[in-house]
């Protein structure tokens, strides 16, 4: 019987070692509201669950859409999203947290943006990667509209802990 424990807790922390995802919600119905001013626009503040202690901050001003990640640690990183363009956008409703262990250490979302104005119909859906960590999260990489677009994503979020910001801190 002890060959068999130790069997299955070897495989347990094997499990737990690996790397996965787990998505949560980015909805305005998933986060909680902290700030809303319709009056002034379309300015929102929301804070959404996450994995590991850290959760998301979803802004909205100006019909544009970004994400802060808040640490466990309660520290604020600004990934910044309205660098990526300047026009309208919004962000999917789910997150992506890469996670080893319990640990995230990347993040996939999706942007959605209304490049041509004279066709607002015409949405470019990209995919933005960040890395996650206690000390410094910010956007790695930018995925255009392509066949294998999630599988690409996917492969930067391996590599985020090691790639650079693609924009300067806030």
């Amino acid at each position: 019987m002890l060959p068999l424990i130790i069997i299955l807790l070897a495989a347990f922390a094997i499990a737990d070692a690996q790397n996965s995802s787990v998505y949560t919600g980015l909805s305005t119905r998933a986060c909680k509201e902290l700030k809303s001013n319709a009056d002034e626009g379309s300015e929102y503040e929301g804070e959404c669950p996450g994995v590991g202690g850290y959760k998301l901050r979803l802004l909205e001003g100006d019909l544009r859409q970004s994400i802060d990640v808040v640490s466990p640690a309660k520290k604020k990183f600004q990934l910044g999203f309205w660098n990526i363009s300047g026009a309208f956008s919004h962000l999917g409703d789910k997150a992506e947290w890469k996670i080893k262990g319990r640990v995230p250490y990347a993040l996939i979302v999706r942007f959605n943006s209304q490049e041509d104005p004279e066709n607002p119909k015409a949405i470019k859906s990209s995919l933005v990667v960040a890395k996650i960590s206690a000390a410094e999260s910010c956007i790695t990489d930018v995925v255009v509209p392509m066949t294998n677009q999630n599988a690409v994503a996917r492969k930067l979020a391996e590599e985020a802990p090691t790639r650079a910001c693609m924009y300067p801190k806030q």
